[in-house]
């Protein structure tokens, strides 16, 4: 098993910036100079109420977008970007949709994280011919939809891929997952997770709670009744602490091993959780680390500190900083008299292929598909002294969901 011990977050960014490592950004055609001329309009959405504040994606992709502003533009042009809060709520989320789509006339949608807004939304993206370059998904209509592609993984991916490590390298033979009972997110993740069990020959369960009035220790308590040897919490991190907390309280730690999805991978989680949880917490990071030094994770870590010093460190805002990368990559290469066309950003964006990052374990691409996947290998972090160490670098899901994914990337000449 591989292990590097890394740096605490808050550690890893004093040193960062002690060494200069900040001094610089990289950002479109980096010129250096102030973009002026008529703005090209993006739109993004984000969920921010209970139970959780997935904003960091939008964040880091308006972080990105005002140091492409600052350096040229897209020839010239500044990028508007134009964010709304679903705050959870499906009738809120359909009217951020039709304002941005239809009042503002945005030419894509960059950044979006919510557990509601793309299931109410995606039949809409394909009757305008929108792509929504999202950054957070959590629902089964970001990744099964033609007109949405994601950098993070989503609950699914990172469920099963935390599941599948602790059957292959801590013996696991039982897992329970507790999920949100929103439609369409934690039946699916953890239906997934139960399936990649009973696929070995082990066993998988799962316990949803009631996002309105989550009841963490109800839910502890149905976890134990479950006779599981592992719990695996995928719930956003608020509340995936607090489920921790009662686990503590309840002399539960050592117990049972435990596993997260990535919303566990946040800077603040280590001292939040405290002590207790040191080498206990093992968490699937849907992008790779932020310490590994490429050139992609050091650029997100100075844009963060140059344009949005405030904002979470996390693997959403690690996903919002690339989905704004690739699509003003994408936006350089077109023909400047096309970037107000809709038509054109969307077809541009479909014509994605083998775009890479340090930051991803495999390569970025988009197609002509009914579902959308790139990202789909991951690694494997334990909460450790005050921190996070790698246990397992970038590996493969095993899973029968990813099949026609698989047979895409086929088709692209990506596999």
């Amino acid at each position: 098993m591989k292990r590097t011990t890394l740096l605490s977050a808050g550690t890893l960014l004093a040193s960062m910036m002690a060494s200069g490592a900040f001094a610089d950004t990289i950002c479109g055609a980096n010129t250096g100079e102030a973009a002026t001329g008529a703005p090209i309009k993006v739109g993004g959405i984000h969920g921010n109420a209970a139970p959780g504040d997935f904003s960091s994606s939008t964040t880091a992709a308006n972080a990105y977008f005002d140091c492409v502003n600052a350096n040229g533009g897209i020839n010239g042009r500044p990028i508007q970007y134009l964010v709304e809060n679903d705050q959870w709520n499906p009738e809120l989320a359909a009217q951020a949709a039709a304002k941005l789509l239809k009042d503002e006339n945005v030419v894509a949608i960059v950044g979006n994280g919510s557990f509601v807004e793309m299931a109410v939304n995606a039949p809409t993206y394909k009757e305008q011919n929108i792509m929504a370059m999202a950054s957070a998904c959590a629902v089964s209509e970001c990744f099964e939809s033609s007109n949405i592609v994601s950098t993070n993984q989503g609950p699914l991916s990172s469920t099963v891929g935390a599941a599948q490590y602790m059957v292959e390298e801590l013996a696991a033979q039982s897992i329970v997952c507790i999920g949100l009972a929103i439609p369409n997110v934690g039946n699916w993740s953890c239906g997934a997770m139960e399936e990649y069990m009973t696929s070995k020959g082990l066993t998988g369960a799962s316990v949803l709670l009631n996002p309105a009035s989550p009841d963490v220790n109800s839910s502890l308590l149905e976890a134990v009744a479950s006779g599981s040897d592992t719990i695996l919490v995928n719930l956003p991190a608020g509340l995936a602490i607090a489920f921790m907390k009662a686990a503590e309280e309840q002399g539960m730690v050592d117990s049972y091993k435990w596993a997260s999805s990535t919303p566990l991978y946040d800077q603040s989680v280590p001292s939040a959780v405290g002590s207790a949880w040191d080498g206990k917490m093992y968490i699937n990071a849907e992008l790779t680390p932020w310490d590994k030094g490429g050139p992609d994770a050091t650029n997100w870590l100075a844009v963060l500190d140059a344009h949005a010093p405030d904002a979470p460190r996390d693997t959403f805002s690690q996903s919002g900083f690339l989905s704004a990368k690739f699509f003003v990559d994408t936006l350089l290469k077109m023909d400047p008299a096309q970037l107000d066309d809709r038509a054109a950003v969307t077809t541009a964006i479909k014509a994605i292929s083998g775009y890479t990052s340090d930051l991803m374990c495999g390569p970025y691409y988009v197609g002509e598909a009914d579902r959308h996947m790139p990202n789909h290998a991951g690694t494997m972090v334990v909460v450790k002294n005050g921190g996070f160490e790698t246990v397992r670098d970038c590996y493969e899901y095993d899973s029968p969901y990813f099949a026609p994914i698989f047979e895409n990337e086929k088709a692209l000449g990506l596999r």
